[in-house]
């Protein structure tokens, strides 16, 4: 399985268009964030995880020449925003995109997106197939998802296991018998919005503490706002065996 990060930011904490602090200052390459998305090449298929409004720059930056299928977290703009862009896909493929979703956030995506399911299409219009999940393990193209129930807040979110790598964005909050899903995980990425205390993502400190809890081999922590701080500064107080993922990176398992 081969992992890119797309996205490892959030809309949340932006500063305005003129700021100067030191993360707007950075050179470095990992300080600049695009929305929180992950692409998975698993049994030579081609998924995407969420589709925020960055999605078609993350897709031609990375080159993703086919898509499989798209997945929801949930129904946030800043996860589904992007997914008027997938038309490319379409035409390319000549085929639907298959999309799943709980069905609260296919309800959502249909209203957002009416002019997709139109009665009479737009020429050009995005075409998608509508696959409604719940808490149960599901089949993408003969791959396995094990959906995973957090809460962001009181909403309640999914993250996935593909075999041995577990995906958690947006959350503050896992049950136990949620977290044993998680546990066994080679991989796990999780949240980590800032340091300091938030009312629906994990902190800093609550992200590494709950990594610790369920020993994965590795972590990688996504969903980072500017409040975070410079990568290379948060790096260094970390784990070892946790970091803080980045635009572009990919892990291979």
């Amino acid at each position: 399985m081969k992992i890119t990060f797309l996205g490892t930011g959030t809309s949340q904490g932006v500063p305005v268009i003129a700021c100067t602090c030191e993360v707007c200052r950075s050179l470095d390459f990992r300080d600049k964030r695009l929305r929180t998305s992950v692409h998975l090449e698993v049994e030579d298929k081609s998924f995407i995880i969420d589709s925020g409004p960055d999605f078609r720059q993350q897709v031609m930056r990375e080159n993703i020449e086919r898509l499989d299928a798209l997945i929801f977290t949930h129904e946030h703009k800043d996860h589904t925003a992007g997914m008027d862009d997938i038309r490319a896909y379409n035409f390319r493929q000549q085929r639907d995109m298959p999309v799943f979703a709980r069905q609260r956030v296919l309800n959502q995506i249909q209203q957002e997106f009416s002019y997709i399911f139109a009665e009479v299409k737009y020429p050009g219009a995005p075409s998608i197939s509508m696959h409604a999940i719940d808490d149960q393990p599901f089949l993408v193209e003969g791959v396995e998802f094990i959906p995973i129930d957090v809460l962001h807040y009181k909403l309640p979110v999914l993250g996935f296991r593909i075999k041995d790598f577990t995906y958690i964005t947006d959350a503050n909050f896992i049950a136990e018998n949620e977290k044993e899903k998680i546990k066994g995980s080679r991989v796990l990425v999780l949240n980590a919005l800032q340091i300091n205390a938030h009312i629906s993502h994990f902190t800093l400190a609550e992200a590494i503490a709950m990594v610790e809890e369920l020993q994965p081999e590795k972590a990688y922590f996504t969903h980072i706002s500017h409040r975070m701080g410079r990568h290379e500064e948060v790096s260094k107080k970390l784990p070892s065996h946790i970091r803080l993922a980045y635009d572009g990176l990919k892990i291979t398992l």
